[in-house]
């Protein structure tokens, strides 16, 4: 399951956000720093209106959505990578997430706030990317230490040294690991480290409901940023996601219309997070469920059906498929069948965003 960590200064709405996204989480949003001492983790189904219209079709007695979890994670202040604040508690805990949510604070109110006295979104976020750089920086510096004894006789000690010395050289000049290109073999040596500024960012500018739609020029500024990172940045507001929750589902389009936005901010982070981490959808349905299924781009067949199970992997034999859209068109499995839409896919198939399969397996 896809975890991301939701992270930012004190008092950014991070907190709002969670309990927005997690509807029965239990995370306090109060007005003042720390108040979310131990993360907070939820877990959230993904919007997709298509499970609905393949489940219609299929007449399944079940839906099943993929499945993303959010970690709230305690604030952090300047000097966390030396334990200050919860730093070290910070620290520890961003480390287990595949991809970062990096709330930045875009909006103005006297009545929250702000842990440096003022409302600066690029200097928020210089101060957490700092913190989290000046982590890392230690973390290579230790393991190039450990690793100094065995440069003589390992290649493999030569190989990840090099790589943790060019990683080094960008950190000391304030960027981030994740800038560094690397052969496959050195980004698997070194994923047990846990580099913090290696995993992918998506900045989620928290507005005011006014800016929601157009945004303003402290969104502009971390835009402006994340482009020069290569990161996604999301436009939110925790205080309409809070407003959300309290409507029915029937009435939640119309209000988010009103305010001149098409969806609400929990699938629009969802969305980025899937760019983000180049991952792709498929699905299965039949009477008994409709089941959306979480793969990476580039995945084949055989190893989209290990995600179901390993024995559909090491049993492929091949997966019967169609693509979301010409099912539609179709209107059943059975009618597809007949007008020979149904493709017979076999190993070296690489899975498509949307298709619709079955797979057929030795045990």
């Amino acid at each position: 399951m896809l975890k991301a960590g939701i992270v930012g200064l004190p008092n950014v709405g991070k907190s709002t956000l969670f309990n927005a996204l997690v509807a029965n989480a239990q995370a306090e949003a109060a007005n003042y720093p720390f108040c979310t001492i131990e993360p907070n983790s939820g877990v959230v189904a993904v919007p997709d209106p298509r499970l609905a219209q393949l489940s219609a079709v299929s007449h399944s007695k079940e839906i099943i959505p993929t499945r993303v979890e959010f970690v709230d994670i305690a604030g952090l202040v300047e000097g966390a990578s030396q334990g200050e604040g919860l730093g070290n508690k910070f620290l520890a805990n961003i480390r287990e997430v595949d991809a970062i949510v990096h709330v930045v604070r875009c909006f103005e109110n006297d009545d929250v706030i702000h842990v440096s006295g003022s409302v600066d979104p690029l200097r928020d976020a210089e101060v957490i990317n700092l913190e989290l750089g000046l982590s890392d920086l230690a973390q290579v510096e230790k393991r190039r230490d450990r690793l100094k004894k065995q440069l003589r006789t390992s290649k493999e000690a030569q190989l990840e040294d090099a790589a943790l010395e060019q990683i080094q050289a960008v950190l000391e000049q304030g960027g981030a690991a994740r800038s560094v290109s690397l052969d496959p073999d050195q980004t698997a040596m070194l994923k047990p480290l846990g580099l913090l500024t290696a995993k992918p960012i998506i900045y989620a500018t928290n507005v005011s409901e006014d800016d929601l739609a157009s945004g303003n020029a402290f969104v502009e500024s971390i835009q402006t940023l994340a482009a020069r990172e290569g990161a996604e940045t999301v436009r939110i507001s925790a205080q309409v996601e809070a407003e959300l929750i309290e409507l029915p589902e029937s009435d939640r389009a119309e209000f988010l219309a009103g305010l001149g936005v098409a969806e609400g901010g929990l699938a629009s982070l969802i969305r980025a997070t899937y760019r983000l981490l180049g991952l792709r959808t498929y699905f299965t349905t039949g009477e008994k469920e409709t089941r959306a299924w979480t793969i990476q781009a580039g995945m084949t067949a055989p190893q989209a059906a290990g995600v179901i199970h390993t024995d559909f992997e090491r049993g492929f034999i091949r997966a019967q498929t169609i693509g979301y859209k010409q099912l539609m068109e179709a209107g059943s499995l059975a009618e597809a069948r007949n007008k020979g839409w149904l493709r017979a896919e076999g190993k070296e198939y690489v899975v498509n965003e949307g298709d619709v399969m079955e797979f057929l397996f030795n045990v």
